[in-house]
């Protein structure tokens, strides 16, 4: 079988070592190679600019603050991301609402995830 997310970087920012593990190791298991994770908003834009990513997965809460200047940045570049989180989907403004979300618990179905 081939893996999906094959020859795919794909950025991982997520503060909870545990959850950041284990979406690492999945999407390792997909076939992505991993940029991170990073843990704040800050370090996940400075990697989105100068690192190579094909594709995201983003926790809403980094840091203990819901911001969503990752994802705009990411949209700008036109580049694929999931939010991997275990908030309610309506957290999320309207206007972002287009973009998958995954709840963390149920990472394993982010390869599925359409971009």
């Amino acid at each position: 079988m081939e893996n999906p997310l094959a020859m795919l970087r794909v950025l991982v920012a997520e503060d909870e070592y545990f959850i950041a593990q284990d979406i690492t190791n999945s999407l390792a298991l997909l076939g992505a190679t991993v940029v991170g994770p990073v843990s704040s908003g800050n370090k996940a834009l400075r990697a989105i600019a100068e690192l190579d990513i094909d594709a995201a997965v983003l926790d809403l809460n980094l840091e203990g603050t819901i911001d969503f200047a990752v994802a705009d940045e990411l949209t700008r570049r036109n580049l694929p991301f999931v939010f991997a989180t275990g908030y309610d989907p309506a957290v999320i403004p309207s206007f972002r609402q287009d973009r998958p979300v995954r709840e963390a618990v149920r990472h394993r179905r982010i390869g599925a995830a359409p971009s």
